[in-house]
């Protein structure tokens, strides 16, 4: 009867979207792991949230672009960034958390790569918007991995980390773009993403346990 009882329970939590039954983890160890890649893949789409505003100009020169052309370069990241962060969530719950965050980490470089050797602004435009891609899995992706993770006692303080950092990187990114510009190339704006990108990708793969929710539906699926 205990059993059952316990498996109704356990079925109530996951329909009430609480993270899926996962074998235990030693949140000791691999906790500030999780909070690293998280943290580092996360902070990767904020910095370059605000990070080219400082650039425009250098950008419309170099590029010989038009004000409009150089703003869709803003434009497009946030576009694709808001309108599939949904799906990159729903992606992570169906696939893997894991799984889905390392593919939104190496679409995430490849298109700061792409970015950096842009020859004309439609080139940038491009792979600015396959940043966006890229970057709608690593916000909803960090979080659901630290939801999942973590237990709850301890969720709450993570989660607090994860927003503080977000936070701070927000602020870092005008600072680090004026920095780069004047002192390098607005093209190291996209190339720095690229160390942060190897070092997520291998805390990824020796650190953080998979997970998924064996109940959850693509977004749009009803």
């Amino acid at each position: 009867m205990a059993g059952i009882s316990q498996q109704l329970h356990n079925d109530k939590t996951q329909l009430a979207g609480e993270p899926a039954a996962r074998p235990p983890i030693d949140i000791k160890k691999v906790g500030p792991w999780i909070l690293l890649a998280t943290i580092l893949g996360s902070s990767m789409v904020f910095i370059d949230s605000s990070v080219v505003n400082v650039a425009l100009p250098r950008l419309q020169t170099d590029l010989n672009a038009t004000a409009t052309q150089v703003q869709w370069v803003v434009e497009a990241y946030a576009l694709f960034l808001s309108a599939l962060i949904l799906v990159g969530g729903s992606l992570g719950d169906s696939f893997g958390r894991k799984r889905i965050f390392a593919i939104g980490i190496a679409l995430f470089a490849a298109a700061s790569i792409g970015c950096g050797f842009s020859q004309n602004v439609t080139q940038l435009i491009v792979t600015r918007a396959l940043q966006g891609v890229g970057g709608a899995m690593l916000t909803p992706g960090s979080l659901s991995i630290i939801r999942a993770a973590f237990p709850a006692h301890q969720r709450g303080r993570a989660i607090g980390m994860w927003s503080g950092f977000s936070a701070i990187t927000t602020v870092l990114g005008p600072l680090l773009g004026g920095w780069l510009v004047q002192y390098a190339t607005w093209r190291w704006i996209f190339f720095i993403n690229i160390p942060l990108a190897i070092i997520v990708l291998i805390v990824l793969y020796w650190r953080v346990p998979e997970s998924r929710n064996a109940r959850a539906k693509m977004y749009g699926q009803g």
